[in-house]
């Protein structure tokens, strides 16, 4: 059987960015001395394997999975930032990692942790305060998820007047540009693949408006229960949704073209206009070179994979 196309893509992170490939996992960071440092990360495709062809439940998986491997590679990037940084004011002096064991679990904790009370919980007990107001639990769930969603925008519109976070986003606008000109089979050159848009259908934001549309068809079939049910139900509900929306990201990344898809991933594709910026040509290098990696790991593994088939001989 012929193994599945690969598909690519991946995540900003401090000047620079990683690409998740099929075996790979590469991450390229432009250093302080001006070099792109290119290298692999730890990856094991293998983990789980059986989820990945369960909808719903391979959404969760992949969620987790994409969490876990930014806040890795965004650690791995501050620690070269800081240790090419080091280096270039004192040459001679060895620089020991600050990363401790035990962070990345206590990071991705925290994360969900807050990315939950704040996006699900604060709405929901919000709007509770108003029900004595409203009538129907349905008008209810859906200012919850009007409330929700401005509390999303709000946030990406204050981040992103960050110096810091707009030089994120530009990585970002570079890696969806990069991906844009491989599947267009364009040569990854930076005259090529700067022709392309920042945006991009598969894009993790497009994800964010997915969740907190998915979330509102799925908490109008709830009521209004008692206020720690509702809580509770939220929480519990996480994965369902991320799972519903990561199948309806995968169909609007697969045939988005489509007539009567288009409706439905336009407004990703305009919420990515917070989240992406116009890259300069050396942030598209560091992509490129990314991107290359993770593809040629990829051709690396696969011919491997070949010869060891090959060099079986069946009794």
């Amino acid at each position: 059987m012929a193994e599945q196309r690969a598909v690519y893509g991946g995540q900003a992170v401090l000047e620079g960015v990683f690409i998740r490939g099929r075996h790979s996992l590469a991450l390229a960071v432009r250093l302080a001395n001006g070099a792109i440092h290119t290298e692999l990360l730890a990856f094991n495709p293998n983990r789980a394997q059986g989820l990945r062809r369960v909808p719903l439940a391979r959404g969760t998986l992949v969620l987790w999975e994409t969490l876990s491997m930014g806040i890795r590679a965004l650690n791995r990037s501050g620690e070269l930032a800081v240790q090419s940084a080091e280096q270039l004011e004192h040459p001679d002096k060895p620089v020991e990692s600050a990363a401790a064991k035990g962070v990345l679990t206590a990071t991705l904790f925290i994360a969900l942790v807050v990315g939950v009370g704040f996006f699900f919980i604060l709405p929901h007990y919000v709007i509770r305060l108003l029900d004595p107001f409203i009538a129907s639990s349905i008008v209810s769930n859906v200012l919850e998820g009007v409330f929700r969603l401005s509390l999303l925008l709000g946030y990406l519109l204050a981040i992103g007047r960050l110096a810091d976070v707009r030089r994120l986003f530009q990585y970002h606008g570079a890696e969806h540009m990069s991906i844009h000109a491989m599947e267009h089979g364009d040569p990854l050159t930076p005259e090529r693949v700067a022709i392309y848009p920042t945006a991009h259908p598969r894009c993790g934001t497009a994800f964010l408006l997915l969740v907190a549309v998915v979330s509102v068809v799925v908490f109008t079939f709830l009521g209004r229960p008692a206020i720690w049910i509702s809580i509770l139900s939220r929480v519990a509900l996480v994965p369902v949704i991320a799972g519903a929306s990561y199948e309806l990201l995968r169909l609007g990344g697969r045939e988005g073209e489509r007539w009567w898809l288009r409706p439905f991933v336009l407004p990703g594709l305009l919420l990515q206009r917070l989240t992406t910026r116009q890259p300069d040509e050396k942030q598209i290098e560091v992509v490129i070179a990314a991107l290359t990696l993770a593809v040629e790991t990829d051709h690396q593994a696969r011919a491997q994979s070949n010869s060891t088939t090959q060099g079986t001989v069946k009794p």
